[in-house]
């Protein structure tokens, strides 16, 4: 993530509530900006895993919506445990040493891949759906967007302002999608069936799994809160846990409000040239706001690219040999991984996630829904390592609320991670997380098992400020 902004002093105490007001929502809503973007994919994933059922589509979504909830429950605990960030890797670390840290931070690295791959070809979906004639140019336009987005990230990081703003409008317009489409005359668009392939209960219990791709990105404040070095722990912790029920809210009433539309107007799964969301947009809003729609759409998702093409190498800066700020040098990675430019952006990292986004990317075709399953494995078993830690600090702690509130999210998490293997290829996802993990462990033996590794998210987000 981007630098925050820091508080200015004086200006009394108005001045000052005023000034952390502002803070807090620039943070929210640029760290919220993954998981908002994933509104633009995993309703229509859903949708495709139910063979087209509307009547099952409402369900299957509240079901998401409510995972994503008990998730975000386990997290604010994690946020309260470590103020100071560090995510899962620290939870993990804590609870069974140093080096199953690797676990999830492996995880993290695909998931960043990922996120850069799918985001950047739903940026492009978002454009064919406007503009049709660039469909059969997807994949160049995908590949050329993985690059432009890349490379800009050269130049320096985006502010934090900016992410927010994007977020915003694509709300903002959003509900302007929803109110108009409450006058709107149905009219089924693309496949519709009621044969779901499944008995109803199964079919919702086999596509919930495939949705959970939303749930992407409902971590980072447990990390991000790690660049709000202008606040004590308990500031920190606040906003980090403030930051988490804001985006349940809005990524839960964005995704329902546009689940229950698409499944009010018929929209079903759509031509290969559009989305379901811009059919919904298409049929229910007059065209200036489905054009608005496309390009914040479009907007959101480069900037959740561009998120990842920050914090991706910024891990890797964080893990390659440098000398830290008391005069030791720590790092187990190359130091190249770490060689800045003049705008502070780690240029060799930035190559090496454009190259690795590039081979995914092209892997898929630039199809956004050939992704999500992938996406989804990805950042479910760094879930699954967090909750786990959890569970086992409420034992020792005697916090018997709070285990089963970790037993219970880690089985849901459990679940949905086992449910997505047995599709086949996202144990492709799985074992390109354990083999970094595998890699990097087998660094950290080499440089001699370095104490502090399991910090290593945090201090890439303190890198960034």
């Amino acid at each position: 993530m981007p630098a925050p902004e820091r508080v200015a002093p004086g200006g009394g105490l108005a001045g000052a509530l005023r000034s952390r007001t502002a803070l807090l929502l620039a943070f929210s809503f640029a760290v919220m900006a993954d998981p908002v973007s994933s509104v633009a994919y995993a309703i229509e994933a859903a949708l495709r895993a139910l063979n087209g059922d509307l009547a099952l589509l409402v369900p299957t979504m509240v079901l998401v919506v409510a995972i994503i909830a008990l998730v975000i429950l386990n997290y604010r605990q994690l946020v309260i445990r470590y103020p100071q960030g560090g995510g899962a890797s620290a939870a993990v670390g804590e609870a069974f040493g140093d080096r199953w840290s690797f676990v999830p931070i492996g995880a993290l690295v695909v998931d960043f891949v990922l996120t850069i791959a799918i985001s950047v070809s739903a940026g492009a979906s978002a454009a064919i759906a406007y503009f049709p004639a660039l469909a059969p140019w997807r994949l160049l336009l995908a590949l050329g967007l993985v690059i432009l987005v890349g490379a800009g990230t050269w130049f320096g990081h985006l502010g934090r302002l900016v992410f927010a703003a994007m977020t915003v409008g694509f709300i903002i317009v959003s509900i302007l999608v929803l109110l108009y489409g409450l006058g709107a005359t149905p009219q089924p668009v693309g496949t519709i069936t009621d044969t779901p392939g499944h008995p109803p209960v199964i079919a919702v219990i086999l596509a919930f799994p495939v949705a959970m791709a939303l749930a992407t990105g409902v971590e980072a404040p447990s990390s991000a809160i790690a660049q709000l070095g202008q606040l004590d722990d308990a500031g920190r912790s606040r906003f980090g846990r403030v930051t988490l029920w804001l985006t349940l809210a809005i990524v839960g009433a964005i995704t329902l409000g546009l689940t229950l539309e698409a499944a009010h107007l018929q929209i079903g799964i759509p031509p290969e040239d559009s989305t379901q969301i811009a059919e919904l947009a298409r049929l229910a809003a007059p065209d200036p706001v489905f054009a608005a729609f496309q390009l914040v759409t479009a907007l959101l998702l480069l900037s959740a690219a561009s998120s990842s093409f920050q914090a991706g190498p910024g891990l890797l800066k964080a893990l390659a040999r440098h000398t830290n700020r008391q005069g030791d040098t720590v790092g187990i990675l190359p130091p190249a991984l770490g060689h800045t430019n003049t705008h502070h952006t780690p240029y060799w990292g930035v190559v090496l996630f454009i190259v690795l986004a590039c081979a995914v990317t092209a892997a898929a075709g630039g199809i956004d829904q050939e992704l999500v399953l992938f996406y989804a494995v990805s950042v479910f078993l760094s879930f699954l390592a967090g909750l786990l830690s959890m569970a086992l600090f409420s034992n020792r702690e005697g916090r018997r609320g709070y285990l089963i509130m970790n037993i219970a999210g880690a089985a849901v998490v459990a679940f949905t991670l086992i449910a997505n293997l047995s599709r086949g290829l996202p144990l492709i996802s799985l074992a390109a997380a354990l083999i970094i993990a595998a890699v990097l462990y087998g660094a950290w033996v080499s440089a001699g098992r370095p104490r502090g590794i399991r910090n290593v998210a945090a201090e890439a987000e303190e890198m960034s400020e």
